[in-house]
């Protein structure tokens, strides 16, 4: 079992109750009956699998982190340019090499993606970094990503919320805990960003055309607008 994800195994759990429903494949003729479920031997194997099957994919749902991670699995380098709306500054770092994150390039990015309004420096969770490497890859696109806010620290985010109370900032944000970013791109339409965003299913997807920009985060999945 240690191989199989906590979301896995529920996966399994829930999806159990079907087992009833998989018989022999299209042309098996199975020569032994399992005895609770009245399948045939290779029908019960084939039942077994597909429900192995299942239950990968419904613990890929439930475990953000793994699947970005098996999305960024491919190259040996990552990296990431930015570049900020509202200090104007740039940078391009490579923050995975030689099989690991890159502490010095994690430091310039923590430092990067601050508070702009109170400088604030939080810790970035690298796996959106990941997300944001996975979806420049799905926009096939070098250009930077253009950053409206990273890292909120929460005098600034309660700043926000007293401002309407249909703000629409949550409490907890996850900009808080360096897990959230909002973007844009100068050579891709935000319908399009929201939409690679969206078809990557790594975490949550937000979709601001009045503001101009997308939020993407590392929570679970699921989209707004």
């Amino acid at each position: 079992m240690q191989g199989i994800t906590r979301g896995g195994v529920r996966g399994m759990r829930v999806l159990s109750r079907a087992m009833s429903a998989f018989g022999p494949a299209p042309g098996e003729h199975s020569q032994e009956t399992h005895p609770e479920t009245g399948m045939g031997r290779r029908g019960f194997l084939t039942g077994l699998g597909r429900l192995a099957l299942g239950a990968a994919a419904a613990g890929a749902a439930l475990d953000p982190a793994s699947a970005i991670a098996a999305a960024v699995s491919g190259p040996s380098r990552r990296s990431l340019s930015l570049v900020s709306l509202h200090t104007g500054e740039k940078l391009r770092a490579t923050y995975w090499a030689d099989g690991r994150y890159q502490e010095n390039a994690l430091s310039d990015l923590n430092e990067f993606l601050r508070d702009w309004r109170t400088g604030d420096v939080g810790a970035i969770d690298p796996k959106l970094l990941d997300l944001l490497f996975a979806l420049k890859g799905k926009l096939r696109s070098d250009d930077a990503f253009q950053v409206i806010s990273g890292y909120r620290s929460p005098a600034t985010n309660s700043m926000l919320r007293g401002r309407s109370k249909h703000s629409g900032v949550a409490s907890r944000s996850l900009h808080m805990d360096g897990k959230a970013i909002d973007i844009t791109m100068a050579g891709r339409q935000l319908a399009r960003i929201r939409q690679a965003a969206t078809e990557l299913r790594l975490g949550g997807v937000g979709y601001y055309p009045k503001s101009g920009f997308v939020h993407v985060d590392t929570g679970r999945v699921r989209y707004w607008s």
